[in-house]
């Protein structure tokens, strides 16, 4: 019996970083390769998250700098923000990334479909802009995952993340729905740039699998430095004002808050919706996530995911491993299991705050009292000189038994650049007494990490 012919080897769904990293590997092994997505290539993290969110993150710095300044000599006069020529210059940056993206899938000869894209069966994609359908001999979904918008009244007036950098103009109050990450870098960004911000959240909990110390550091700091919180509080309902404004009305809360913008930012779950996965035979999970196994691969032998899409872990560097691996796999003979262990994370609040490894909380409860904790409480060099009180947080975790290092958690200034380099001694099972026989790299924040007594 002859061999089923396909029109591709790989049909990719989603060009975001799992399905164009999974897509240009595929390629490189000669495989035939399309991809669609129905928004702009580069995804979630390069079109409306990481990259342009970190970027507005750089620009509200300006502020503190500004702030400091003086401190240091300098005379700085006629300050001015204007959030249209930040908005726009991150917006730029955006469509040069989203052109390099599709740039690299030409330049490895990947068919690109500019539409949406659902599977019509287990070898078979239907494009919804053409109405055709193609066939292919693995299909991969890397959809990544979409924002979650409570259901309450009044929140067709509410924006999330991916609204959010297309503000007309600078909102004078903010109101933002939610504590995790997503939530806390916003609320930096627009208190660094004069907005008064309300962080609202359903528990009491801010940046759920966080170590506990540094939590409460950022609470602190971020109190400090005007921004108000309502826990316990869930939304009840958005009203729209006469004048443009919003009446945010919580449970439990006697009085609404006034807001000209109301941000949700309460998670994000997999972009399954209408995605035809049905017709393959796959049933997906209590959060519409896609079931795989280690190696990407659905109940549908011919069906991969990866990414956030499958709901293991939400970060752009795993989907584009996990889509590398998979590309490997299936066409270079190469059998890559990915290691999910010691996983370095930030979030770009203000200050960072970042970790690898367990938790002190996590920790004990795997290894019971035999934990050791040691920390360092410090007053960056530069926060002295500009006269502020804000003190870095370090903390290194170890198991008394083994001295090995079993966690590093850090709150303070480039605390994301210093945990990057701090992750590969975790993950490659060092020793405090390795940290301690590093002579110190003086004088400098990362050298409490070789202090730590």
């Amino acid at each position: 019996m002859a061999e089923q012919v396909f029109d591709y080897d790989l049909f990719v769904i989603g060009a975001g970083s799992g399905g164009v990293r999974a897509s240009r590997i595929a390629a490189s092994h000669g495989a035939r390769v399309a991809v669609a997505e129905e928004y702009r290539i580069g995804g979630t993290c390069v079109i409306r998250g990481c990259v342009p969110k970190k970027l507005l993150v750089y620009g509200s710095h300006f502020a503190e700098e500004l702030q400091d300044a003086a401190n240091y000599g300098w005379t700085v006069e006629k300050m001015h923000f204007d959030w249209p020529t930040l908005r726009d210059a991150v917006l730029r940056d955006v469509d040069r990334l989203n052109a390099a993206y599709t740039t690299t899938l030409e330049n490895n000869k990947v068919e690109r479909f500019l539409e949406r894209a659902t599977i019509a069966g287990p070898n078979a994609v239907r494009l919804a802009g053409s109405g055709r359908e193609v066939t292919a001999r693995h299909i991969l979904v890397a959809t990544g995952a979409w924002p979650v918008m409570p259901d309450f009244p009044g929140n067709e007036h509410c924006i999330t993340s991916n609204e959010v950098f297309h503000l007309e103009q600078l909102p004078r109050r903010v109101v933002i729905g939610g504590a995790g990450y997503i939530a806390l870098e916003f609320a930096g960004i627009f208190n660094a740039l004069g907005c008064h911000v309300t962080v609202v959240n359903r528990s009491e909990t801010l940046l759920r699998g966080y170590d506990e110390s540094l939590r409460d550091r950022l609470l602190q700091i971020t109190m400090a430095r005007g921004i108000e919180y309502k826990f316990n509080a869930p939304f009840e309902r958005v009203e729209q004002r006469a004048d443009g404004a919003f009446d945010v009305v919580l449970k439990g809360q006697p009085d609404p808050l006034c807001a000209d913008a109301v941000l949700i930012a309460t998670g994000r779950r997999p972009n399954t919706d209408g995605l035809g996965l049905e017709n393959a035979g796959i049933t997906l999970g209590a959060r519409g996530e896609i079931p795989v196994d280690a190696n990407g691969q659905t109940s549908c032998p011919s069906i991969h995911a990866v990414g956030d899409v499958t709901d293991r872990v939400q970060l752009t560097p795993i989907a584009i491993r996990e889509g590398h691996a998979l590309a490997d796999r299936l066409f270079g003979g190469r059998q890559t299991t990915l290691d999910y262990d010691c996983i370095p994370s930030a979030v770009f609040s203000q200050p960072p705050l970042a970790g690898v490894g367990l938790t002190e909380a996590q920790a004990r409860e795997a290894f019971g009292g035999n934990v050791k904790v040691y920390s360092s409480d410090f007053r960056p060099m530069k926060n002295i000189f500009a006269h502020r009180p804000e003190r870095g947080l370090y903390k290194m975790i170890v198991d008394a038994a083994t001295d090995r290092v079993l966690g590093i958690h850090m709150i303070g200034p480039e605390a994301p650049e210093i945990l990057q380099a701090a992750a590969i001694a975790v993950k490659a099972g060092l020793t405090k007494a390795d940290f301690d026989a590093t002579v110190a790299l003086h004088p400098s924040m990362a050298e409490e990490l070789v202090l730590m007594r």
